[in-house]
């Protein structure tokens, strides 16, 4: 997992062999969130860090998936809109939601890595 970033938002992303990067939930986000019964993707194009992309509900809420960083979503997963059940299952692999080109690839430097992450996790926990 070295080569993921992390957010506070509990979101993953991967850069790709094609530069693109792939972004999903961790595997505390869908723990916290309980069984994943709907995904609504976003659209393609360009949105700003913070947006509102996708929409995920499970037995116990509906939780807003906003995009981490400023970039252009370029793919889907549509895996997920029959079989949802994808993001619990394998939330750092077939449980993507969307892939992207970043408006600035330094972003990524300001992102978490997984140690750091670790740590934001245990913090939060302790707090």
């Amino acid at each position: 997992m070295s080569e993921l970033r992390f957010t506070v938002d509990h979101e993953w992303l991967r850069v790709e062999s094609d530069g693109q990067v792939t972004v999903g939930v961790t595997h505390f986000a869908q723990d916290a969130l309980g069984d994943v019964v709907f995904v609504q993707l976003p659209e393609l194009g360009s949105y700003s860090q913070g947006d509102e992309v996708a929409v995920l509900e499970s037995v116990k809420a509906a939780s807003s998936i906003a995009m981490p960083v400023d970039g252009e979503i370029t793919a889907i997963n549509p895996e997920l809109e029959d079989n949802p059940e994808r993001v619990n299952e394998a939330p750092l692999g077939e449980g993507w939601f969307f892939r992207m080109q970043l408006a600035d690839s330094s972003v990524l430097d300001s992102l978490m890595d997984e140690a750091a992450y670790d740590r934001f996790l245990t913090a939060t926990a302790d707090a």
